[in-house]
C-alpha cells in the first residue's frame, strides 16, 4: 500500500508538482487548496489516488478538523508537505504589522498547527515525514524581503529543533530551499506602500519580482522528483537547496557568514569571565 500525503497549496507550483510525482509513485494524495476546484481535472484522472480538500492554512481553527477528516477517511498521514505560501515585497520600515502577521499566519503558524496535528499518528507508527517548503530566502535575505525571509527563517529554525525531537522517533524532516522556479509565487503576493528613500535599495527587488514571473529557470517537476528521492534516501538531508541559483546563494551566504565572523573570532571568544 502506498503512502498517504497531505499537500497544502496543491493547486499549482511545487504543490501540484509534488502531488503529481507522488501519484506517479503509486501514492494517495490529499491535495489541499483554498480553491480546490482547480484540482478537478487531476481528481478526475486519478479518482482513487487524489482527493481535493478545501483548506486555507491561515484559518487555524480549520486545521485540526481537516486533519481529523483525512485520518478518518484514509487512516493515516505518512507525509505532510507544508507548501502553501505567497511572497511579499517591502522595506522593513514599509511593512505594516498587519502585513507581517498575515505572512506569519501562512508561513509559520499554519504549518506549525499542521505539524502538531499530524505528529500524534506519526509518533504512534514511528514513521512519517514532514516537508517544509522554505526558500533560499530562509537561509539569507536582501532588501525588500525582510518579512518573507523572516517567516522562512522562523520556519527553518523551528524545523531544525523539530528534526532533533522527532528523528529518534523514526520521523523524517526535510526543509526545501528553492531558488527561482517557474511557479506562481512571484505573481501571488503583496507589496507595501513605498517610501521614496528606499527606492535605491528595494526598487530593484520590486522590479525583479514584477518582471520575473513566468521566466524563472527552475522546473517544479524536476524539483518534485528530487524531493521524493530525498525522502526515499537512507540519509535524507535536513536542508535541500534547489536550483543552480538556490544552491549558489545558500553556499555563498555560508561563506560570507564565516568571512564576517573570522576577523572577530578571537575577541568574540574572549568575552567570558576571567579565570
Amino acid at each position: 500500500m502506498g503512502r498517504v500525503w497531505l499537500v497544502t497549496g496543491a493547486n499549482g507550483g511545487f504543490g501540484r508538482a509534488i502531488t503529481e510525482a507522488a501519484v506517479a509513485a503509486g501514492d494517495v494524495v490529499v491535495a489541499a487548496a483554498r480553491r480546490p476546484g482547480v484540482l478537478d481535472g487531476l481528481v478526475a484522472a486519478h479518482p482513487d489516488q487524489v482527493e481535493a480538500l478545501r483548506l486555507d492554512v491561515a484559518d487555524l481553527p480549520a486545521i485540526e478538523a481537516a486533519v481529523a477528516g483525512v485520518l478518518g477517511r484514509h487512516g493515516r498521514i505518512d507525509v505532510l508537505v507544508n507548501n502553501a505560501g505567497r511572497t511579499h515585497v517591502g522595506a522593513f520600515e514599509e511593512t505594516t504589522d498587519a502585513e507581517l502577521r498575515d505572512l506569519f499566519d501562512v508561513h509559520v503558524f499554519g504549518p506549525a498547527a499542521l505539524v502538531r496535528a499530524v505528529l500524534p499518528g506519526m509518533r504512534a507508527r514511528r514513521s512519517g515525514a514532514i516537508v517544509q517548503l522554505s526558500s533560499m530566502g530562509g537561509q539569507m535575505s536582501f532588501a525588500g524581503f525582510s518579512a518573507y525571509s523572516g517567516t522562512k527563517f522562523a520556519l527553518e529554525g523551528m524545523t531544525e529543533a523539530l528534526a532533533d525531537e522527532v528523528g529518534p522517533l523514526g520521523i523524517k524532516t526535510l526543509i526545501v530551499e528553492p531558488g527561482a522556479f517557474r511557479t506562481s509565487l512571484m505573481g501571488n503576493g503583496s507589496v507595501s506602500a513605498e517610501l521614496p528613500d528606499y527606492e535605491a535599495t528595494v526598487g530593484g527587488t520590486r522590479t525583479m519580482v514584477a518582471a520575473g514571473d513566468g521566466a524563472q529557470p527552475g522546473d517544479p517537476a524536476k524539483a518534485a522528483a528530487l524531493v521524493l528521492a530525498a525522502l526515499d534516501a537512507d540519509d535524507t538531508p535536513l536542508h535541500l537547496p534547489l536550483g543552480d541559483d538556490g544552491v549558489t546563494a545558500v553556499l555563498d551566504h555560508l561563506d560570507q557568514v564565516r568571512a564576517q565572523i573570522t576577523p572577530w573570532e578571537a575577541r568574540a571568544r574572549n568575552t567570558g569571565f576571567d579565570a
